[in-house]
């Protein structure tokens, strides 16, 4: 308890409030001068500390506003380009079926075009054989029917003599005249 009355009693020796001096107490003094210091910072400041301060949101309210202006002009170019994307894609999508389509198409065309003139070919050859085989079968009996000319007029002319000779060939022109009055 002592401690307490001495720091009463320590109160009533301070100086003469005339005198002028430095209080080298920190623990007395810092409150102080702190108190003064920010009452006059809050006095002078307060103008220019709400200026900057105006200053930094209006700042921050335009980066914001900035932001959200790039954002949609992002939000629909990224729009645009997935339409784009879209409509590529059925492009894609349509010249890939065409392509397939169209290569199907071209198949069956050529399969068709080969099947045709394969056709055709067994056609030809076949024509070609026949008139090959009937040509051989005409040589065949033009032989034929030489050889048996040649044969039977042999026999003929060892068998006719004049007189035979003779009715043979009144017999022929009078057939003759009679196959014309006919067609006559």
């Amino acid at each position: 308890m002592k401690n307490v009355t001495d720091s009463f009693v320590s109160l009533g020796h301070w100086p003469s409030a005339g005198s002028f001096g430095f209080n080298t107490d920190i623990l007395a003094t810092n409150p102080i001068n702190l108190s003064v210091v920010i009452g006059v910072l809050i006095f002078f400041g307060k103008g220019v500390l709400s200026d900057l301060l105006d200053n930094r949101k209006q700042r921050i309210l335009n980066t914001i506003r900035n932001s959200e202006e790039l954002r949609g002009g992002a939000i629909e170019q990224l729009e645009k380009a997935r339409a784009r994307l879209r409509k590529v894609e059925m492009e894609a999508d349509q010249f890939r079926v065409n392509g397939y389509s169209e290569i199907e198409r071209e198949k069956w065309n050529l399969i068709n075009s080969t099947s045709k003139t394969l056709e055709q070919l067994e056609n030809y050859k076949n024509e070609t054989i026949q008139f090959e085989q009937q040509r051989a079968i005409n040589q065949v009996r033009q032989r034929v029917f030489q050889q048996a000319l040649q044969g039977a007029l042999g026999t003929l002319n060892s068998c006719l003599n004049n007189e035979l000779h003779l009715r043979t060939i009144s017999a022929n022109i009078g057939m003759l005249g009679a196959m014309k009055e006919i067609t006559d």
